[in-house]
């Protein structure tokens, strides 16, 4: 799977588990953190942990297992690095505080449901 199939699937799982403001920002000609962010909000500390988890397990089950998984534990933001793509799940305050969105607006917003 190529890292933008990766991040569209990403952001396919999140959709489905009713993740608010999905965005795929291709950020891999001015960064070299990683190819492609997934940012998306989850409506409580509760429904980010479950898209979290929903993503997690979905992947796995394709055999992709993230390198890591930062901020399970902090109610507001979880990052899951699948190293080429970094799936950041935020509740709706979390993400108008650390504004990744305005940080990455240099990268191309991709539209993810184009097939």
């Amino acid at each position: 799977m190529t890292s933008l199939e990766l991040a569209k699937k990403a952001a396919a799982i999140l959709d489905d588990k009713k993740a608010d403001k999905i965005n795929v920002i291709k950020i891999e000609d001015i960064s070299s953190i990683a190819d492609y962010f997934v940012i998306a909000n989850g409506t409580s500390s509760t429904h980010v942990r479950a898209l979290s988890d929903e993503l997690e397990e979905k992947l796995k089950e394709e055999g992709t297992s993230p390198t890591r998984v930062e901020g399970y534990r902090s109610n507001s933001w979880v990052l899951l690095d699948y190293s080429s793509v970094v799936v950041h799940v935020f509740t709706g305050e979390a993400r108008e505080f650390y504004d990744l969105d305005r940080l990455w607006a240099d990268g191309i917003k991709m539209d993810w449901q184009e097939k």
